[in-house]
């Protein structure tokens, strides 16, 4: 099995005729996830060209596109002024997981994106996030695909970058996983350490979780009361930096 997306998993890209919302429906295509949609306003009744031919619908909104094909979840890649409202047209549609590629969304759009989401029951996942990839299955966001293999680890982090080296660094080892999921840097984001490790603890097929973290904040300090509490899986945690400069904002908002 896997957390949040497999083979199951029916996407509508928001964002999909811009730059890189074009370049990675073509990766998650040919990944094989199931892409059934993309949604830019004032192009409906165009499509997208998958990399082997494939045609997938345009349309104007997300009501739309559900109702078309079924949809149950988003990734996002639309600017950070026009982040929230995607965010929440895709909640509103009735979709369940929605993926935020974009970062700089401002702090006060997200408290009130994520108040709605779970008005609606969607799980948000960042932003300012890579997205998550269960390996074998399915593909969501710009975690590259070639790194991963199918296996019984489960893989969390705030960074992109290292999900990325742990992935690489665990499949050299023949260590394979279920899903990796980068659940983002930003001071509010939707899916915590604390979700992702509940999901890992009931997936049956997880056997392990490795878990990446990052100065700033107090996520991995939750995180491991959790896991003292609550989880019986071997968890492996790391957390990138000591110290942060005085008055310095870091790369990721979070820190």
């Amino acid at each position: 099995m896997a957390i949040f997306i497999d083979e199951n998993t029916r996407l509508v890209v928001q964002g999909i005729t811009g730059r890189d919302g074009s370049f990675h429906t073509t990766q998650m295509i040919d990944y094989g996830t199931q892409v059934v949609a993309g949604v830019t306003p004032g192009k409906s009744g165009q499509s997208f060209a998958g990399p082997k031919g494939e045609k997938v619908p345009i349309f104007n909104s997300m009501d739309a596109a559900v109702a078309a094909t079924s949809a149950n979840t988003s990734v996002i890649y639309v600017p950070p002024a026009f982040a929230a409202g995607a965010i929440m047209e895709a909640a509103d549609a009735g979709i369940r997981l929605i993926v935020a590629i974009t970062e700089g969304v401002p702090v006060l759009d997200m408290a009130r994106v994520h108040a709605f989401a779970r008005d609606k029951g969607a799980r948000v996942l960042g932003p300012n996030c890579p997205g998550l990839i269960s390996p074998g299955k399915c593909k969501v966001g710009i975690l590259p695909g070639q790194i991963v293999t199918q296996g019984p680890v489960g893989v969390i982090s705030r960074s992109g970058t290292l999900t990325y080296e742990a992935v690489y660094h665990l499949t050299n080892a023949e260590i394979g996983q279920t899903t990796c999921v980068g659940i983002g840097g930003d001071p509010l984001i939707g899916t915590t350490f604390v979700d992702c490790l509940e999901a890992f603890a009931r997936d049956p097929e997880t056997k392990a979780v490795v878990m990446i973290g990052e100065i700033g904040g107090t996520d991995e300090q939750e995180a491991a009361s959790y896991v003292r509490e609550h989880v019986r899986l071997p968890v492996v945690g790391f957390i990138a930096g000591q110290t942060a400069p005085p008055d310095r904002r870091m790369g990721h908002a979070g820190a």
